[in-house]
């Protein structure tokens, strides 16, 4: 592990705040892993508390297996999103109040449709499985919504390895978060039998860009929560997941760059128990 970790979070740092890029960690320090990356990312994290940022929940990155090959990645990672990052939306807002995602500080801004939960109890490490659809860290969640991450990369045409991309932020730009769907004893398993088949489609004014199925993020996003769960749990230095938090969960389609002036609408089409969850329009500036 290389042993200038303050100056490399210094440099990440440097770099978020001047909206600039930086060749990648690893081609200066090729042992730096993840591990390290891990470590770097804690002390950017405890500088921005320092600088009056709050947390206020979790990203989690890199849950569509479908597009590891091409980002060079073969795991999930993990990082803070934050007061300052967040935004939320009500149902049934008017156009002139749709959010909007400044552009002007983020570098090389792509745009990722999700599912985010907010949790209502702490979650640690569950049992679920593949065919248990998430069941148990649902247990935690106290509504589900449709999300729009802005991720960005500060490498050069979004070359890096997972150490690199764990250590910027994750990645991290920004994030817009819809209106809220309860999880109730009532719909919790029909919830977590939907999300694995939601199929979530992403257009670029009124062209379609892309679409994709619930069941690309680990299998389901409910199980991408209880990955980061135990992921968590196997970092001592890493809080676990509390109450109040959310969490988003990983792109269902790809990634897509985005541009000022455009307005990006995301579609959830469930049926079910995820009949009431609305997709999101943002328009970029």
């Amino acid at each position: 592990m290389p042993t200038d970790l303050d100056a490399i979070a210094a440099r990440l740092m440097r770099a978020y705040d001047t909206a600039t890029q930086l060749q990648p960690i690893t081609d200066e320090h090729p042992d730096f892993d993840v591990d390290a990356a891990y470590a770097v990312l804690a002390r950017i994290e405890a500088t921005r508390r320092d600088q009056g940022w709050r947390p206020v929940g979790r990203k989690i990155g890199f849950t569509n297996r479908t597009i590891w090959a091409r980002y060079g990645v073969s795991r999930p990672m993990w990082a803070h999103v934050w007061d300052r990052t967040v935004q939320h939306t009500s149902d049934g807002q008017p156009s002139d109040r749709r959010p909007s995602v400044a552009l002007d500080r983020l570098v090389q801004p792509r745009l990722e449709p999700e599912i985010v939960f907010g949790l209502r109890a702490p979650l640690g490490p569950t049992d679920d499985r593949r065919t248990d659809r998430g069941n148990a860290a649902l247990e935690s969640v106290g509504w589900i919504a449709a999300g729009f991450e802005v991720v960005q990369s500060h490498f050069p045409d979004w070359r890096f390895t997972a150490a690199d991309c764990t250590a910027a932020f994750g990645l991290h730009g920004a994030l817009v978060v819809g209106p809220p769907l309860p999880v109730t004893d009532a719909n919790r398993a029909d919830l977590a039998e939907a999300l694995p088949a939601v199929v979530v489609t992403l257009a670029n004014g009124s062209r379609q860009v892309d679409q994709g199925v619930g069941e690309n993020v680990l299998g389901s996003p409910a199980l991408a929560l209880a990955h980061l769960a135990g992921v968590l749990a196997g970092q001592p230095d890493a809080p676990p997941l509390a109450a109040g938090e959310i969490v988003t969960t990983g792109t269902i389609t790809d990634a897509w760059p985005v541009a000022p002036g455009e307005t990006w609408t995301s579609t959830y089409a469930g049926g079910g128990a995820l009949a009431g969850l609305r997709g999101l329009t943002v328009t970029f500036t």
